[in-house]
């Protein structure tokens, strides 16, 4: 492809060299660069792209992208000025794929908790119904029934693009992906034609990036400000900003919500461990996924879907029948002796405060709610002591173990969780680092009727220590221990 059509509708301040280039392909890290390509210099968290300008020459870059020219010039290649390359980057690549997402009706959720659970919903929904769909999403991609394994919550723009490009080749029709506040900062969705776009909630989490909640907040809202007036803006009426989201959007507003009316409404009627009976509009519909969380969830998707034209009774009949997703509240119960285990994802304070409540709500039965608990590495520290307070409060027993410590001391990012622990609840927390341990540990407490939640980690499979991540799944362990001293579990 020509450099001026990769170049189409993008703000140039200045060029350096004829456009007139072929250019064999498009990067944004140097070592990738070969022989004609363009490369785009990227200012980042960590490292300046400009940096890196005359090593991707070296390597055969034909062109450069960048926010400043080199004094010294290669009369070889071309240079481009642009004022932001990272916003650029997302549509030059979008240009070099074909514009792929046009072709596609691309639905994005944002949001603290929800966007993982309500994405693979609505996938599983649209495949089922005969819509061949593409996903996006912390566990993984998919393009149709086929996967894609996934590094990001949401990918960089070029393998962002790649995805759009290839489900647009076996003949999808939407993509359903999460939308990080990390990737709108970043521009890895600028320029992205969604037709659809959901708020789930927002609560404190990345601050640690984002700087302060103002700003996580204000990165969220990017999604919705940047929708054109004919898409849809679907947002959680009972979350005090999902108003904040859609001020100044130009899209049709739509709001979901169980404790106040709106657009799409539920009544929470039963919420068991088996499920939960949910009231939308005027009738009633037994649902497979458990807590008034996933209530939020399945309401979000069913407002979704009908906006997007689905039949409401079809897609409530089809959502009865599906399981939650995998890591999210999974259920883990064991056969010989009524302990049910749970293993989810949630890793920050709300996420965590509305399983544990989830349970309370749910747990008539008199046995105790024992958690095992830890926090991330080299992330939002201010979340850990809270954290820590909330396991605490609501929990019979707690156990504070290493979640995925990446960089950071173990047993720094305990003591932090353990500031939020008030004197008189100490006596009721074990701190054990080793999490295979503190899983099986909780399993040997546990007597009939309670109840062992597993937090933090959901879907994952491998444990991260000092850059190298060691296969670990909290469903295997939890299965393995509640085998061992309790009997067979079933799934």
């Amino acid at each position: 492809m020509k450099l001026a059509a990769l170049l189409n509708q993008i703000p140039v301040l200045a060029v350096q060299g004829t456009t007139d280039r072929e250019i064999n392909d498009v990067h944004f890290d140097s070592r990738a660069v070969g022989s004609d390509m363009l490369f785009v210099a990227v200012k980042g968290t960590s490292s300046d792209g400009h940096q890196f300008i005359d090593m991707a020459i070296a390597n055969g870059a034909n062109a450069i992208v960048c926010e400043t020219i080199p004094h010294e010039l290669n009369p070889q290649v071309t240079y481009v000025q642009v004022e932001n390359s990272q916003r650029e980057l997302a549509y030059i690549l979008a240009n070099f794929f074909g514009n792929p997402a046009k072709k596609l009706i691309v639905v994005g959720v944002t949001g603290t908790n929800g966007k993982t659970t309500s994405v693979n919903l609505l996938h599983r929904l649209f495949q089922q119904m005969g819509y061949s769909s593409g996903l996006i999403s912390t566990i993984g991609n998919k393009i149709g029934d086929k996967e894609v394994p996934a590094t990001h919550t949401t990918p960089d723009p070029r393998q962002l693009h790649q995805l759009f490009a290839e489900m647009v080749r076996e003949g999808c029709e939407y993509c359903f992906m999460e939308v990080s506040s990390h990737s709108l900062v970043q521009h890895r969705v600028t320029g992205i034609p969604f037709r659809l776009a959901m708020f789930s909630n927002i609560t404190h989490d990345h601050l640690d990036y984002h700087g302060s909640f103002s700003e996580y907040i204000r990165a969220k809202k990017i999604l919705f400000d940047q929708l054109p007036s004919d898409a849809i803006a679907l947002v959680n009426a009972d979350d005090k900003n999902g108003g904040v989201m859609v001020q100044n959007t130009r899209a049709t507003v739509k709001k979901f919500a169980i404790s106040r009316m709106a657009d799409y409404h539920a009544k929470i009627v039963e919420n068991t461990f088996q499920g939960l009976l949910l009231r939308v509009g005027n009738e009633d519909v037994w649902f497979r996924m458990i807590g008034s969380f996933n209530a939020y969830n399945l309401l979000m998707v069913i407002g979704a879907a009908i906006e997007l034209g689905l039949n409401q009774r079809e897609v409530l009949e089809t959502l009865s029948g599906f399981d939650g997703v995998s890591g999210r509240f999974q259920v883990i119960r064991s056969q010989t002796s009524d302990i049910t285990g749970i293993v989810d994802y949630a890793h920050t304070p709300d996420a965590l405060e509305n399983v544990l409540n989830t349970i309370l709500n749910i747990h008539q039965a008199g046995g105790k709610i024992i958690t095992v608990v830890g926090c991330g590495g080299n992330r939002d520290k201010d979340k850990r002591p809270v954290m820590g307070r909330i396991a605490a409060e609501k929990s019979d027993q707690v156990i504070f173990t290493s979640d995925n410590p990446r960089n950071e001391e173990p047993q720094t990012i305990l003591e932090e969780i353990g500031r939020g622990v008030s004197g008189s609840q100490k006596k009721k927390t074990l701190v054990i680092e080793n999490r295979k341990e503190a899983i099986r540990t909780a399993c040997r407490l546990a007597n009939e009727r309670d109840v062992i939640l597993v937090a933090g980690k959901g879907h994952e499979n491998y444990q991260e220590i000092k850059g190298v991540k060691y296969p670990f799944d909290d469903r295997e362990i939890l299965q393995e221990a509640l085998n061992e001293f309790h009997g067979n579990p079933v799934i």
